[in-house]
Parts: C-alpha cells; sequence; structure tokens
C-alpha cells in the first residue's frame, strides 16, 4: 500500500439491516490489526451514523475481539464458527478430522423446535459440554480450544432462527476476498494508498450487488424489536432499520 512498506491489512465491514439487505459499510487502511486500528476503524463507523448493531461477527482477532467488546458493548459478539472450527480441527491428526468435525457442527445445527433466545444457547452450550466429555482424553488440546471464548459461539442463537446458518460465520465478506487478492496479485505493487483502496472498495462493492439477503417478516421484525429491548436499547422504526455487522481484514 506504501512505498517500500510491507504487505498491510485493509479493514473491511458490512452489515445486514433488519431489513434484510446486506450492505457494504466501511473499507479503510490499517498499518495493522491492532486494537486501536479497529478501534478507530470501529469509532469512524459510529461517527458516519451507524446505529449500535445487535450482533457483530467477527474472526479471532484478539485486536478485534477488544476493540469489538469495549466500543460495541451493547452488542453480541458472534465469534466466526467456520474460523473456530479451522482452528480446533487444526488440534486434530490430519487423518482423524472426519468424526470431530461433524461432532463440532452438530453443536449447532439444533432441532427445528428450539426457539431462539436463552433456550437455544442453553442448548447448543450443552452441546460443546458434550463435545468436551467426548473428546477430552483423546483430543485434549482441540477441547480446550473448543472450549475458549464459548459464549461468544452461541451468540447468534439468540436471534431469529430463519437467520442462523447465515450470520454464524463471516463466509458472505470471506469470499470477496479471494478475489480481492486475485486483483492485487496481478498488479504486483500498488503506487498508493489510494489506488489500494479504491480497487479493494470496487472489487468488494461489485461483489455485494450480488449478495443474498436475509429473511424479513413481521414477525421476525417483532423478533429483533425484542432483541433490542433485552440489550437495553430503544427500539427502531421500520424505516430506520439497524444493522448486523461483520468485520473482518483483507
Amino acid at each position: 500500500m506504501h512505498d517500500g512498506s510491507r504487505a498491510e491489512p485493509v479493514l473491511v465491514a458490512y452489515g445486514i439491516t433488519t431489513l434484510g439487505s446486506p450492505v457494504l459499510l466501511a473499507v479503510e487502511p490499517g498499518g495493522d490489526e491492532s486494537y486501536d486500528a479497529w478501534a478507530g476503524f470501529l469509532a469512524d463507523l459510529r461517527a458516519r451514523g451507524l446505529r449500535p448493531p445487535l450482533l457483530v461477527v467477527t474472526d479471532g482477532a484478539a485486536g478485534l475481539i477488544g476493540a469489538v467488546d469495549t466500543t460495541r458493548a451493547c452488542a453480541r459478539r458472534q465469534r466466526c464458527l467456520v474460523h473456530r472450527a479451522r482452528n480446533v480441527l487444526a488440534k486434530v491428526p490430519a487423518g482423524r478430522r472426519d468424526e470431530p468435525k461433524a461432532a463440532f457442527w452438530a453443536i449447532f445445527d439444533l432441532p427445528e423446535d428450539i426457539e431462539p433466545g436463552q433456550e437455544a444457547v442453553r442448548t447448543a452450550q450443552a452441546g460443546i459440554d458434550g463435545f468436551a466429555r467426548r473428546y477430552e482424553r483423546e483430543l485434549p488440546a482441540a477441547v480446550r480450544c473448543s472450549l475458549t471464548d464459548r459464549q461468544a459461539l452461541t451468540a447468534h442463537l439468540r436471534l431469529p432462527a430463519q437467520h442462523w446458518r447465515r450470520i454464524r460465520h463471516t463466509n458472505l465478506i470471506e469470499r470477496t476476498f479471494g478475489e480481492t487478492r486475485r486483483r492485487v496479485k496481478v498488479i504486483g505493487r500498488l503506487p498508493g494508498e489510494a489506488s489500494c483502496l479504491t480497487l479493494v472498495w470496487a472489487v468488494l462493492d461489485r461483489a455485494s450487488g450480488g449478495w443474498r439477503g436475509l429473511t424479513y417478516t413481521p414477525a421476525i421484525a417483532r423478533a429483533l424489536t425484542e432483541v433490542r429491548h433485552q440489550l437495553h436499547q430503544p427500539a427502531h422504526t421500520a424505516d430506520e432499520p439497524t444493522t448486523q455487522a461483520v468485520t473482518r481484514a483483507a
């Protein structure tokens, strides 16, 4: 991004409004993925008028998690389950991963009759305990990983069940990063910060045109309003959609 410098991250956030529409929120330079870099990024979103989101979905970057917990304490934080599954399976021998992988995902594939909220969270947390008991002798490192930051693994279960499979990971934005890297690789070295951000924004903006939104019905609208009440935030009217935000670094 800058002449003579090492590779630098680009910080990215997208949101899903309570009307179900995905939207690209921000693309900014970051010298690193530190707490200060992410805190400034999130502060800028707030200064631009982003209302407190109901849910923030992140990967496991410590700086990002710290910034979210500090500056977005009123929102629930969801740890990307895809990243966590990779973390867990990285501690399992390559030839033994199929069974633990299936067992991990079974924790979060809840029965259809489970109601969103505390019941769903309690059921999934019990599943995490069951996973730990099942593998504590055979795969202790994988078990320790599965138990780390465990409350953030089930935050999505407090929102409408129709949204669970879409808001439990950062895959929506991750898929666009491959295209971004491909474009940058062809160029080689970018002449400066402005050209870098222009390219990244253009690629992500084009990709966002094909994003599929979330189901939105009057019942889901009422459920989201109830979640906001639970977070002690004022409810928004239908013409003032709030946002579920996902942040990652490209």
